[in-house]
């Protein structure tokens, strides 16, 4: 019998913390959860906290392109992120957060409000915290996690792909009014206009990471990306198990 990745049951050989990074439109968010939900993982989707953050910025009235403001009022919400990778939830002082943080308002101002030095070292501590805390292991994906986040971790991927594939995944997801106003060339124009944002800010850029496995996904299925990470996080859990047994 053939078996794919829905029907396989399979698991990681040992508790293991897993890097994903890329740009948007890689596929990191789909691909993450299928991974983790499939070898028994926990999950973390390090952009929602960002968003989270900016989306509470813009509801209390701080401009967010004055980063001293920014700065000021960082530590003042509650960002709380479940780890479920079939239900990930994100709560801002106790309130459901994830429909609100997906709107264009939040994507247009996160890369400002993601680049204060002051809100990446709170929202990186608060990442750290929940990875050290993830008994089964987690799969934690984001933009600085192999570089900045999670240096040490097990294993470390860098998704990628080409703008063009990119932005047609990206405007796939917008849905109702937001995908009749956006079009496909003013999509991959904001994406390349974030990764520029991302890759030149001085405080934990978006990069590769030196001992980062890259994995092109512009004409791979998302089925068959998650069976490539999937075999990889297998080897990297046989391999920590292995250690661990010496």
């Amino acid at each position: 019998m053939f078996v794919t990745v829905e029907t396989a049951a399979r698991t990681a050989p040992a508790a293991v913390i897993v890097a994903i990074d890329g740009p948007a439109g890689t596929g990191k968010s789909s691909t993450s959860k299928a991974v983790a939900a499939k070898l028994g993982l926990g999950y973390l989707d390090t952009g929602a906290q960002y968003r989270a953050i900016t989306w509470w910025m813009l509801n209390n009235g701080i401009d967010v392109d004055d980063a001293i403001a920014v700065a000021d009022a960082a530590a003042k919400p509650v960002i709380v992120s479940g780890t479920d990778p079939a239900a990930p939830t994100i709560t801002v002082d106790g309130l459901d957060a994830a429909g609100p943080i997906r709107t264009q308002e939040v994507t247009a101002a996160v890369s400002a409000v993601s680049a204060v030095p002051e809100v990446r070292a709170l929202i990186t501590d608060l990442q750290r915290s929940i990875a050290a805390e993830a008994p089964e292991g987690i799969v934690v994906e984001g933009r600085d996690i192999g570089i900045t986040v999670l240096p040490d971790a097990d294993l470390k991927i860098f998704l990628t792909a080409s703008p063009e594939a990119r932005a047609a995944r990206r405007s796939g997801e917008l849905k109702g009014k937001e995908a009749q106003a956006t079009d496909l060339a003013a999509t991959r124009e904001a994406l390349i206009k974030r990764d520029a944002a991302d890759s030149g800010r001085k405080t934990s850029p978006l990069a590769k990471a030196d001992d980062a496995v890259e994995v092109d996904t512009t004409e791979l299925t998302l089925e068959q990306v998650i069976e490539c990470v999937v075999t990889l996080i297998e080897g990297a859990g046989a391999e920590k198990a292995g250690r661990v047994a010496r």
